[in-house]
């Protein structure tokens, strides 16, 4: 595993245990790094690749991969051109190291950036686990995600994020063709156990 920097991202690579394995985007929450998903990525996805890049936008010294103005009010212009950013590395790595195309993995920012390349770039991503994920974009443009699967999970007692705006985003990745299941958990916005199993789960049941 090498700490890198390329296409301006400080990240993690981790080659998958064959040269066909699944490859999975890791995008970790605010103040957060490129270290941080990698074991979740481990234990959803065994002997996947793994491609963790860092936000390059900093709140308070803690990495973001987008600006906000508020807590959960955000730059829309910002989430746009960090999301199509993020999408060229991304692009970039996979063929550098001759990867499928990732299933993104995010959590909170993460998975709102995710989000926001699912709508925005849909070729480079096959698919997302988007965990405590809100509308990155509220008018987005319209976007062919089909045969694209696509996870949400939410936390019923999440203080940050609405249940109906969760539920918003998974009507937007419905609506563009993604096939989307929304789970709400008996969670706040942390990650838990729970989270973990449904989305291994998922992830084996990928076709």
């Amino acid at each position: 595993m090498a700490t890198l920097t390329d296409g301006g991202f400080v990240h993690r690579f981790v080659p998958g245990a064959n040269a066909d394995s699944r490859a999975l985007l890791l995008l970790h929450g605010t103040g957060g790094d490129e270290n941080d998903l990698l074991p979740l990525g481990q234990m959803i996805a065994p002997g996947a690749a793994l491609l963790s890049p860092r936000g390059k936008v900093l709140e308070n010294g803690m990495p973001r991969f987008f600006r906000r103005l508020a807590e959960g009010v955000f730059d829309h212009e910002d989430v746009v051109r960090r999301a199509h950013e993020l999408a060229d590395f991304v692009a970039a790595a996979t063929r550098a190291h001759g990867l499928a195309r990732p299933v993104a993995v995010g959590f909170s920012n993460g998975a709102n950036i995710a989000a926001a390349m699912l709508l925005l770039r849909p070729e480079v991503l096959d698919g997302a686990v988007l965990i405590r994920a809100m509308v990155p974009l509220p008018d987005p443009p319209a976007a062919d995600l089909s045969g694209r699967r696509v996870l949400i999970l939410s936390g019923a007692m999440d203080p940050i994020v609405p249940e109906d705006d969760a539920a918003e985003l998974a009507a937007q990745l419905s609506t563009a063709g993604a096939a989307v299941e929304h789970e709400v958990l008996p969670a706040g916005h942390g990650l838990t156990q729970a989270d973990v199993t449904l989305a291994r789960r998922w992830f084996a049941a990928a076709p």
